[in-house]
């Protein structure tokens, strides 16, 4: 995840509803951070004390160098026992050095899988933050998982990757969104991505690197997300230019999930 230290959920909705995605994204390029303040009363106008106060999706906002031990798996239901996770997580680097929900929602998918979902194959995780969802994959028996993220994330990703004794078969890596990828990531067995459409402006660098990273018809792709505001459905607008997907309805935890407002998609690039 983009280590940001404020992330907006309000905006002006009526604005931003009659923009265009390329009014929208010519907005981005004049001003960047146009999105990490809140509009400030019915004239939509902005106050500088009013564009003092962005607003933060809800976090505990005081974590800071803690571990958190996690499970994931069904033992009535698969006869296995449970994965466990040690987790670092801390705020100090930004966002994405904690568990957000949706990255949970797609371990918790994968676990439930099996690790026919995951064994002997090549993966990488988009976005990783703490490297969660890479973990699981590497628990379950992945040939190899690189974990990926900007460089202010590499240490707590590294420190996980060593509480779980999970470096035989994972790799933490720096890949910006938007940059060129190392050839020797490919070839790629499944792509995972989770809780990475939250920073506007990077919208179309996620969907450019998403493509990318895809240069084969076989290699699966899931991406897990969480609604939070309406400006989420440029992203979509500008995913379908390179991909179709389907909604993934076979977990067991579908209808919990969907209730706060977390989708798990299915993606497949078009050629």
């Amino acid at each position: 995840m983009i280590a940001v230290a404020q992330i907006v959920q309000a905006v002006d909705l009526t604005a931003l509803l009659a923009l265009s995605i390329k009014e929208a994204e010519d907005l981005d390029a004049s001003n960047p951070l146009r999105h990490f303040f809140a509009s400030g009363g019915s004239s939509g106008r902005r106050t500088p004390k009013q564009a003092d106060h962005a607003l933060l999706p809800s976090q505990p906002p005081s974590i800071s160098r803690q571990t958190t031990q996690l499970a994931f798996g069904r033992e009535a239901l698969n006869g296995r026992l449970p994965i466990p996770i040690s987790l670092a997580v801390d705020a100090s680097p930004g966002c994405g050095g904690i568990a957000w929900p949706a990255g949970q929602v797609l371990a918790k998918y994968l676990v439930d899988l099996g690790p026919e979902s995951v064994q002997g194959r090549r993966v990488l995780e988009l976005g990783s933050g703490t490297g969660l969802v890479g973990l699981v994959a590497a628990a379950l028996g992945a040939q190899q998982v690189c974990i990926t993220d900007q460089l202010p994330l590499l240490d707590i990703m590294r420190e996980n990757v060593l509480l779980n004794d999970l470096a035989a078969n994972m790799t933490v890596m720096e890949l910006n969104w938007g940059e060129e990828i190392p050839q020797d990531l490919f070839p790629l067995d499944v792509i995972l991505a989770a809780d990475c459409v939250y920073y506007e402006p990077a919208f179309p660098l996620l969907v450019q690197t998403l493509s990318d990273l895809v240069t084969d018809a076989k290699t699966e792709v899931l991406f897990c997300y969480k609604k939070r505001r309406k400006a989420d459905k440029r992203f979509f607008a500008l995913l379908k230019k390179k991909f179709d997907w389907a909604e993934v309805t076979d977990s067991l935890d579908h209808e919990v999930y969907s209730r706060e407002q977390i989708s798990l998609l299915r993606l497949r690039k078009r050629y």
